[in-house]
């Protein structure tokens, strides 16, 4: 086929000439290539948070289930908030017969229900890719993504192992997206539609002959490679054309103040600074009505994350550093893991001091909190992490302890799909599948 890199569709739009860049295609490459005033009610989201290198099961599990759970020592962090958080211990990834793929198979495992074939392999969307597909068509982002760490790279939202959701991970680049020249208050009084936006949505309408003309002329892996990058490119058509329209008041959107510049990096100490100012303008851009789903990374899954006066990371030492005879634990290595935790609890409590409605922006949220790993020197998928946070709009319970007992983890992906109103019965591949949603989180 003579299609080239440089292949462009054409169209005209408003008797202009207007052209839309293709992806790679395998045929360019070589062969080793409560209410609102309005009375409608308050929008429910979701998202997720991430940090790497899991923790220490034995300091980490409760043993009591239910809300009279006693906080275990690695739990401490979240002591302050844990009425607003839900534990869950013991659930599992299972392998199927499959090997397991470091810093990969138990986060894929449990945000797709399938435990991939290869290494860092996303054969199915993640889950908030398919929450952002049933709630996310009507705010201006689909979903928003962050880092801490600043690497736009450390991002676990997916729709394939090829279409990857890039993390933002500078405070002021952020505030920029969300609060720069194309935000619309909602709580405006006048409206005016940007005849720059008018024009990029008709661009992308303009190419639609062209379209279906390269399809019928391209093989059966790029056509799927296509439909791809299409539906990226109708969703972004989606997004524009809500930019057209005068938003919906917000009651709790209140404009923040444009960050500070300042340094990005994995250094502890920057990264934590930067995931609270990160933290606090994603909670303005959900009050704010501009996303309903976003997913956010404090630390990589082989967690990158440095401590000044060492040159080791924390993956580094959970592999290397020994056990303290005394603590029979890493203490350098739990440090770091500690540390995670006292962010996660820094996300909640961000989210739980903005007042909607009669409640909270965090009550009207739910936030899947998760780690790649349990014990992170054996790389082992067991018992994994987890934690919910947010009532999703008084369909879930907060504050209590449920062990899984080496159930698949894909319960918990199904009860939230469940929550957010995806009409589903089950959910997960092979071993992991289940249609038995964990009831105990359910309000």
């Amino acid at each position: 086929m003579n299609i080239t890199r440089r292949k462009v569709l054409r169209g005209v739009a408003g008797g202009i000439g207007a052209t839309i860049a293709l992806p790679f295609l395998d045929c360019m490459l070589d062969t080793n290539g409560t209410a609102l005033a309005s009375g409608a009610p308050l929008p429910v989201r979701f998202g997720t948070w991430f940090w790497g290198c899991g923790m220490n099961p034995e300091r980490w599990n409760p043993k009591a289930t239910g809300g009279a759970y006693e906080i275990t020592p690695e739990l401490k962090p979240i002591e302050p908030v844990r009425s607003q958080i839900t534990v869950l211990s013991k659930f599992d990834v299972l392998l199927d017969g499959k090997p397991n793929f470091v810093h990969t198979s138990g986060n894929i495992g449990i945000t797709t229900g399938q435990a991939p074939s290869q290494a860092d392999q996303y054969d199915l969307p993640t889950i908030d890719v398919l929450v952002a597909d049933a709630i996310g068509t009507t705010s201006r982002f689909r979903s928003l993504e962050v880092t801490a760490t600043g690497n736009p790279r450390h991002s676990y939202s997916r729709r394939s192992t090829s279409v990857v959701n890039p993390s933002e991970g500078s405070p002021v680049a952020f505030y920029t997206r969300i609060f720069g020249p194309d935000f619309k208050d909602p709580n405006a009084a006048d409206f005016k539609p940007d005849p720059g936006v008018m024009l990029r949505r008709s661009v992308l309408s303009s190419v639609s002959d062209d379209r279906a003309a390269i399809l019928k002329q391209v093989g059966a892996a790029d056509r799927a490679r296509l439909d791809e990058y299409f539906t990226s490119v109708r969703q972004l058509e989606q997004q524009l054309e809500l930019q057209l329209q005068k938003p919906p008041p917000a009651e709790a959107c209140v404009i923040p103040k444009k960050p500070a510049d300042g340094p990005v990096g994995q250094d502890i100490e920057v990264s934590a600074g930067n995931h609270k100012l990160l933290a606090e303008l994603l909670a303005m851009a959900l009050a704010c009505n501009q996303t309903k789903v976003f997913n956010v990374v404090f630390s990589d899954s082989a967690s990158s994350l440095t401590k000044a006066g060492t040159d080791k990371t924390h993956h580094t030492l959970t592999h290397e550093e020994l056990l303290d005879p005394q603590l029979n634990y890493q203490p350098q290595a739990t440090w770091f893991g500690m540390r995670s935790l006292e962010a996660w609890a820094t996300f909640v409590s961000v989210l739980s001091s903005v007042r909607e409605g009669s409640g909270t922006l965090l009550d009207n949220c739910l936030v899947l909190a998760h780690s790649d790993t349990s014990f992170a020197k054996t790389h082992d998928v067991l018992g994994i992490p987890i934690m919910i946070a947010g009532r999703a709009g008084g369909k879930m319970k907060t504050g209590i302890h449920i062990a899984g007992n080496g159930e698949s983890v894909t319960r918990i992906g199904l009860t939230i799909q469940q929550a957010m109103g995806l009409p589903i019965d089950k959910w997960g591949v092979g071993a992991m599948q289940t249609s038995k949603p964990v009831s105990d989180l359910l309000a």
